[in-house]
């Protein structure tokens, strides 16, 4: 279908405003993956005091037993994404998921997610999901988010017999490659390597630690920062991968718009030279017509 020279200047000016919407997304997936990431290595210092004085813990509490945990009601944290423009981020993830707990059908699962499109992901696949928590909307937010979860898991293990919750945390993760994969981390109970390392690891002070509060209650609280830490970390890293999820998928956008932009301006100026090349060829016509004109009217005379 012929285009006219309007047309192709409408169509133009529509791909470039296209072009500065999808350029913006891009710079803010670039500054907004900034912070998140510094986040996610900020969190590393606090994480480390938190298994320091756990190491404390075990080097005068004696080893951790594990009693209760072979009939631990499952937990799963997901964290998902309600910003949008980064592909299929929450149904990759949702159906990682999905293989993860159908493949022990023993287990009771309690599903908790992060978003409204995760929640939907999720359903799609027949998960129930028992509470869906707001995504953080800028660093501080993190925080608070992993303060809401800590609480949570907290309320969950109070309801059932204590240590009697087994955590899983879900994310996607920088992969080093560059893209990313998604994450299955078990949190709750304690990674025996970790237990056992800590117990094992000498302590290096000439000064013994101390501690005034009952060991249960310390154990708890330094078990609780853990979990902090934990989930702070994975909602850092899942907002990392989301924004970089964005500007690949941003990218791949931009470049789709700069081929249609340098189809539309080659079609226009090949319509632009057609329109100059019949113009031309109309005035060597009429010029023509003219010239024979006068030459017939020499001649009749």
């Amino acid at each position: 279908m012929a285009q006219s020279l309007e047309t192709l200047s409408r169509r133009i000016t529509s791909m470039q405003g296209i072009r500065g919407v999808v350029h913006t997304m891009k710079s803010l997936s670039v500054i907004n993956a900034a912070p998140y990431e510094q986040a996610a290595r900020a969190i590393e210092a606090y994480h480390e005091t938190v298994l320091t004085g756990l190491h404390a813990f075990l080097s005068q509490s004696g080893p951790v037993t594990e009693e209760g945990l072979g009939n631990a009601a499952r937990i799963v944290v997901v964290f998902g994404s309600d910003h949008g423009l980064c592909g299929n981020y929450n149904e990759a993830l949702a159906a990682h998921v999905g293989a993860h707990i159908k493949a022990d059908t023993d287990a009771e699962t309690t599903v908790l997610c992060i978003g409204a499109q995760m929640e939907s992901a999720l359903s799609d696949l027949g998960l129930a999901v028992e509470e869906t928590f707001f995504p953080p909307a800028s660093v501080d937010g993190i925080g608070r988010l992993a303060n809401l979860l800590t609480q949570k898991l907290d309320d969950l293990r109070r309801a059932r017999r204590p240590h009697d919750i087994s955590v899983t945390l879900a994310y996607f993760a920088r992969s080093e490659q560059g893209g990313q994969t998604p994450k299955i981390d078990a949190l709750l109970p304690l990674n025996p390597d970790l237990v056992r390392d800590l117990q094992s690891k000498p302590w290096v002070s000439r000064s013994l630690p101390r501690f005034s509060m009952q060991p249960g209650d310390l154990f708890l609280s330094l078990i609780r920062g853990h979990l902090f830490a934990s989930l702070f970390r994975a909602a850092a890293e899942a907002l990392v991968t989301e924004n970089a999820a964005r500007l690949a998928l941003m990218q791949q956008a931009e470049q789709s718009v700069d081929d249609k932009l340098d189809a539309l301006k080659s079609d226009t100026r090949a319509l632009r030279q057609s329109e100059i090349t019949t113009e031309l060829l109309d005035v060597i016509i009429g010029f023509e017509a003219l010239k024979n004109d006068r030459r017939s009217g020499r001649d009749t005379k």
